[in-house]
């Protein structure tokens, strides 16, 4: 019964603090009115890692980071796609990735651009990207032995994503969840964008049928 009630209070938690980690512009609706199609750029990755890693190593592995969460995303929304009346499409990542480079924009520069700018080249509404900061390389997956001492110890903690929708027409920040990333949020990169993107289901403002229901 104890450990019933302990689980049931570390979902309460988990949600609670999903809600307090989300915004979303008080103009959404106004600024958002014509979209039809948001554009998924690769996430730019810090990597703090225990081992040395050479620096140039240390930047491909970045990259590597940064692309597997911009492929998670895709997946994630691909498959809420099918089930859920989202109002916007989402670019294929391929086709956006193919023409950031015929652009000569890469993982390199690509912080450098506006989101008008990038919205501008890709020719969408919108811009999903993000920043993650990791101690451990979680596209390669992470240890899947669980013990609640590692939540007090702070060996269950990887480090942190955040997930931002910016706005092509004037480049505001529309929506941003922020999320810790540990043992229970996933044991790779598809997995925990899953995860905390279900958690923050509830106020993704492109759910038609959500949007509905609170107005």
């Amino acid at each position: 019964m104890k450990k019933i009630v302990f689980v049931v209070i570390l979902l309460i938690t988990g949600i609670m603090s999903a809600q307090k980690n989300i915004y979303e512009n008080i103009r959404f609706d106004q600024l958002t009115s014509n979209h039809e199609v948001l554009a998924i750029i690769p996430f730019i990755a810090h990597l703090e890692l225990e081992e040395t890693v050479d620096s140039e190593d240390l930047k491909i592995l970045a990259e590597k980071e940064g692309y597997a969460v911009q492929n998670a995303l895709e997946t994630y929304f691909s498959k809420r796609k099918k089930r859920k009346k989202f109002n916007v499409d989402f670019q294929n990542i391929n086709n956006t990735n193919a023409i950031l480079a015929q652009n000569d924009i890469d993982y390199t520069n690509i912080d450098t651009y506006t989101t008008k700018e990038l919205c501008e080249v890709l020719d969408v509404d919108g811009i999903i990207s993000g920043n993650l900061n990791l101690n451990i390389l979680l596209s390669e997956g992470v240890p899947t032995d669980f013990s609640i001492l590692d939540y007090f110890s702070g060996n269950a903690n990887y480090g942190r994503i955040g997930v931002k929708i910016s706005d092509g027409e004037t480049g505001k920040l529309l929506w941003k969840y922020e999320n810790a990333i540990s043992k229970k949020t996933g044991k790779n990169t598809t997995e925990l964008i899953d995860k905390m993107m279900k958690t923050a289901s509830r106020k993704f403002p492109y759910d038609r049928e959500k949007r509905k229901n609170r107005n």
